[in-house]
């Protein structure tokens, strides 16, 4: 059975920021043989989204407030799954919670993303549309998608 949870970063203990860091470094920075600066300040003034199944962080998103990212839109990133889930639909449903969650939050207020490209259908599931050019982050070429209210 899996637990989700959404925690500001003060709320975190340093088990779930080691558990966090962790993962996304597996997935962005080892998996994807990318060189990237993870740790960017924003999530200290981030909600952290977490999927916990057998004391296993499954699943991850960070949920980041207007004004952070974006002036008057809020924002949702580092959006992974292990690997040792993967091709279970967990991140459909990682997603779809994170939403849920950002709305919770903020109200109904529209949402930026910045899309690897190859996963703009999967985004466009959740009524995101893309939104200019595409353009290259840390070696990745990405794009921005906004979903209003």
């Amino acid at each position: 059975m899996i637990t989700w949870q959404c925690k500001s970063f003060n709320e975190l203990t340093n088990q779930e920021l080691y558990k966090i860091l962790q993962l996304r470094i597996e997935v962005f920075a080892v998996e994807q043989n990318v060189v990237y600066q993870d740790c960017d300040n924003k999530d200290f003034k981030s909600y952290h989204f977490t999927a916990i199944e057998n004391d296993l962080l499954v699943a991850y998103s960070r949920i980041i407030p207007p004004g952070i990212s974006y002036n008057k839109a809020a924002s949702i990133g580092r959006v992974v799954t292990s690997p040792v889930v993967r091709g279970q639909s967990l991140g459909k449903q990682l997603f779809e919670k994170s939403l849920e969650q950002l709305y919770l939050l903020f109200g109904r207020i529209p949402v930026i993303i910045s899309a690897q490209v190859y996963l703009i259908k999967f985004y466009e599931n959740f009524s995101f549309v893309a939104n200019g050019n595409i353009y290259m982050e840390d070696s990745i070429p990405h794009i921005s998608m906004i979903k209003d209210i």
